[in-house]
């Protein structure tokens, strides 16, 4: 917002403050309008209108600011700024880039009233128009592409609140994100510069039944639990259970075009730990920084309240942004429990009704709000494109029942619940394989016999009635032990240990083992349905179980994962167990 239209905005004066909630009088504003309060110019939201009186979330730390001071109104809502330069970013809650503000403070901590365009203004880009003068664009087409960075070519759309028309004027050539592209003959103008309000959600013609999965290239969320591209998933567990490594894993292998990773309200030292290991990390599939395909919102535990509130909309707009262009996004919220706590308290100090253990009555909504942007859509401009959201939830002490776990559940598709007895045991990724679950099974398994294996839901399920059985045999071994059981049962519990350790146990620290492609994931559970198929018929046979858990063969199994050349590895596993096995009898 430029110096000049502030001052032909309407003024008020600050009434009261209570930390970053801030009431003012005699101000023109409207709803989510976006202010600047005090002398300092801190950035604030309006976020209730009474009277006389209107009361503002501030994005900045309040000490030092009181009564009398003045408070100008922009007269627009939150946006972000869109276009080229987004991705290999560095963003606060509200898009202020932290490498700019850094560069302007001369220090890594900010003043109060800094402020930054969300993407620089003045830098050049490489124009290659796709259109040609006299062809006809609506709102949302391509009229050209930028390159972005090595890995992304960046689309320049009609933006989607224009009327559109006919190209009067186009051309090739270095701009800047704000010089005009393209000239149309309704007198409407179009640059690489958009501006977006985060609470509202981008257009598109259709939300479609997404079919593909979002290769995460983790075994038990492709194998048991998998998500689709547009799905939605919640990563809940307590403290060390391994959410945010779970996230940076999906980050970095997941088969999406661009990652959005928003950190929402975590620790300061796990912010500065993904900001420094980010740009240093490689793109397995193109060779390139990991940064080049990504975008980051670093909104620490210790920055203000009201920003961790907006910092997930900035997210999702942007992933929205890039939708659009017909990419694939998928977008990682760190914690979406911090998201709710910072809503908490704001609704605290306004004084509202408060709901289940404090939280605002209206947190149902806000979730259901957030998750419900995230979809495979066909887009304005005729594109497929997918937001796929995968939020971690951190509930106090690790109950599930606490209201920000339970009304996600309500909401989201897929389910990967942590378990912190399994992170004790070393068992990671930590997730609880009797808890969670997916509701996309059904209708990824198609895509999943078409590209993989004819028999990928069959098996699967297989797998899932050995560890569901187990569960319940370990209830049992608990009171009488392992020796009271019948042999065919002691059996069971051989083959779901060799589960749990070579197919749902993985290595995110081996070069090998830390991506598992679907075909891999598949012949791990053949050799072991092998080794369960053979081993059954030899205890028919009437060889002892104590033989069969004892076979020299099978622990090879649980070295599959780090084998580059599995095929033939699970080949030459499968005929030693065959032949050992059925040499016993």
């Amino acid at each position: 917002m430029s110096q000049a239209t502030q001052q032909d905005a309407a003024t008020g004066v600050i009434e009261s403050v209570s930390g970053p909630v801030v009431t003012a009088r005699d101000l023109d504003a409207r709803m989510n309008d976006v202010v600047y309060v005090g002398d300092e110019g801190l950035m604030g939201e309006v976020i209730e209108i009474e009277g006389n009186i209107t009361t503002i979330q501030v994005y900045e730390e309040t000490s030092g600011v009181g009564p009398g001071e003045p408070v100008e109104n922009t007269g627009e809502p939150l946006s972000v700024d869109l276009g080229p330069g987004m991705l290999d970013a560095i963003y606060d809650g509200t898009q202020r880039p932290l490498d700019v503000l850094e560069d302007k403070m001369d220090s890594a901590f900010l003043d109060r009233g800094v402020d930054a365009p969300g993407i620089d203004l003045e830098k050049e880009w490489e124009f290659e128009p796709t259109v040609e003068v006299g062809d006809e664009v609506s709102a949302g087409d391509v009229i050209g592409t930028v390159e972005e960075t090595v890995t992304i070519t960046h689309k320049v759309m009609v933006p989607p609140d224009y009327e559109g028309g006919e190209v009067t004027a186009i051309e090739a050539g270095e701009f800047n994100v704000e010089e005009t592209v393209a000239e149309l003959d309704s007198g409407e103008e179009v640059s690489m510069h958009q501006e977006w309000p985060v609470r509202e959600a981008r257009p598109s013609v259709e939300k479609r039944t997404p079919t593909k999965p979002l290769v995460s290239g983790q075994r038990v969320l492709d194998g048991l639990f998998p998500i689709a591209k547009g799905g939605t998933a919640a990563i809940p567990g307590p403290f060390g259970s391994g959410k945010t490594v779970t996230q940076h894993q999906l980050a970095k292998w997941a088969d999406a075009d661009i990652v959005v990773y928003v950190g929402c309200g975590e620790r300061g030292n796990e912010m500065t730990e993904v900001i420094e290991d980010f740009p240093e990390l490689e793109d397995p599939k193109t060779g390139n920084p990991l940064m080049a395909r990504t975008s980051l919102i670093a909104n620490t535990s210790n920055m203000p309240v009201a920003a961790r509130e907006s910092c997930i909309y900035t997210g999702i707009t942007i992933a929205e942004y890039y939708r659009d262009m017909g990419y694939d996004v998928a977008l990682m919220a760190d914690s979406t429990s911090r998201w709710a706590e910072a809503m908490r308290e704001i609704s605290s100090r306004l004084e509202e009704m408060p709901g289940e253990e404090g939280y605002p009555a209206y947190l149902a909504a806000r979730l259901s709000q957030f998750y419900e942007r995230a979809g495979y859509f066909e887009n304005v401009n005729g594109t497929m494109g997918s937001v796929s959201v995968i939020g971690a939830v951190s509930p106090p002490g690790g109950d599930f029942s606490e209201p920000v776990t339970q009304n996600t559940l309500r909401i989201v598709k897929t389910f990967w619940a942590l378990d912190a007895d399994l992170a004790e045991r070393r068992h990671f990724p930590s997730i609880n394989w009797n808890e969670s679950y997916s509701l996309y099974r059904d209708q990824l398994d198609p895509w999943f016999e078409e590209n993989v294996t004819e028999d990928w839901s069959e098996i699967r399920q297989w797998a899932i009635d050995v560890l569901d059985e187990e569960s319940e045999l370990q209830e049992i071994v608990q009171l009488v032990g392992k020796d009271a059981l019948p042999e065919d049962q002691q059996l069971t519990l051989e083959i779901a240990r060799y589960l749990r350790e070579a197919y749902l146990q993985q290595n995110a620290f081996h070069p090998t083992d830390t991506f598992c492609p679907p075909e891999k994931t598949y012949l791990i559970l053949t050799a072991i349905k092998t080794l369960n198929d053979e081993a059954f018929d030899a205890l028919d046979a009437g060889v002892p179980v104590e033989d069969l858990v004892s076979l020299e063969s099978a622990p090879q199994i649980n070295r599959i994962g780090v084998q580059e050349d599995y095929e033939e590895y699970v080949a030459d596993i499968k005929e030693d167990i065959t032949e050992e096995l059925r040499g016993m009898y």
